[in-house]
């Protein structure tokens, strides 16, 4: 599935009737300086109330293209009853410095570290559409903004209108309000990038925005709550992610590249890989040929990619997600390791 959206799905979206549940914020113990493995996944057999998978992202704190990406096949909008769906919830931390924000483009989520806490806090987020990207940078929060307008630029009239649709001049704070109930500038450029909320019950966890980083009603108000003005905030693009955990074990994370045209398809796109990672792969300690299948499949979760282990040790979402019995228990644990 392509990242970038047309804009009638993301109006569609608006007028969704059903409410999407939060189950609070994702937060995960800090693993030791020499481990980023943190969370665990789990399974959700999907009820018949005709609710949009969106519903059951919201609920578990997961982003809509990361939950595509475990469950490939599965209809966005009516997931099938009784279907058994994977809750990508583990993760390794991205290869970056444990301090303030940190943003992976790739991966669709907001790492928040606490400063003195002993966690870091996990948002599933909506990033710039296709032509709007939003940039790699290290920056800071400049501004905190509680009950924001939105002035839409020019160019975001324009392509509005391209649509039919005619915006307003500036839209005042409010529920009406695309940006939502609160808002944080950040420093770099002229300060047109923010990290934002939503009046809309869908995109998060996908390519929405304009440049801007979205999150959820409830995360944004949580997150805007405790971050202080001049937190760090790093932006970077790391669609592969790997480790080696003081136990050993060797892990890969491989998500869907972002897309640089129209044309491109994120599952088959070629992805870069770094110095690093090619001498990763090269190791006498990893396994080629189930990084190789890893990165083929693109799951969005960890994967053991130790020598030992074989290529059919993939996560159980890697075929069509399963039907069951609609007494199957909701919730049952599923770690990948």
């Amino acid at each position: 599935m392509r990242r970038a959206l047309p804009l009638l799905a993301m109006l569609v979206g608006t007028f969704l009737t059903t409410h999407s549940m939060t189950a609070g914020a994702a937060e995960y113990p800090l693993p030791p300086d020499n481990s980023r493995l943190i969370g665990e996944n789990t399974t959700y057999v999907v009820p018949n109330d005709g609710k949009p998978l969106e519903d059951v992202a919201a609920k578990y704190q997961i982003g809509l293209i990361a939950m595509l990406e475990a469950n490939p096949g599965t209809d966005p909008y009516l997931p099938k009853a009784g279907t058994v769906l994977t809750i990508p919830s583990q993760m390794l931390l991205p290869d970056t410095k444990r301090e303030g924000i940190v943003v992976n483009l790739a991966e669709l989520r907001l790492y928040y570290y606490p400063k003195g806490e002993d966690k870091v806090i996990v948002y599933p987020i909506g990033i710039g559409q296709l032509g709007r990207n939003t940039p790699e940078m290290v920056t800071s929060v400049s501004q905190k903004i509680p009950n924001p307008t939105w002035t839409p630029t020019a160019n975001i009239r324009k392509a509005y209108l391209k649509d039919g649709i005619t915006l307003p001049g500036m839209v005042p704070a409010g529920p009406d309000n695309p940006m939502g109930l609160f808002a944080m500038r950040l420093s770099a450029g002229t300060g047109q990038y923010l990290i934002h909320g939503t009046n809309a019950n869908f995109g998060i966890g996908m390519r929405v925005s304009s440049g801007c980083i979205r999150l959820r009603p409830d995360d944004i108000e949580a997150l805007f709550n405790s971050v202080p003005k001049g937190t760090r905030v790093q932006i970077v693009n790391q669609p592969i992610k790997f480790d080696v955990e003081p136990d050993g074990k060797r892990y890969i994370e491989v998500h869907q590249p972002l897309s640089h045209t129209e044309k491109d398809d994120p599952q088959t796109k070629p992805i870069l890989l770094t110095a690093a990672m090619k001498k990763f792969i090269k190791s006498d300690d990893t396994n080629a040929e189930i990084v190789k299948e890893a990165i083929r499949r693109r799951s969005g979760m960890p994967v053991v990619v130790s020598v030992g282990d074989k290529a059919t040790d993939m996560p159980p979402a890697a075929n069509a997600p399963q039907t069951v019995s609609a007494d199957t228990p909701a919730v049952t644990t599923a770690s990948t390791q």
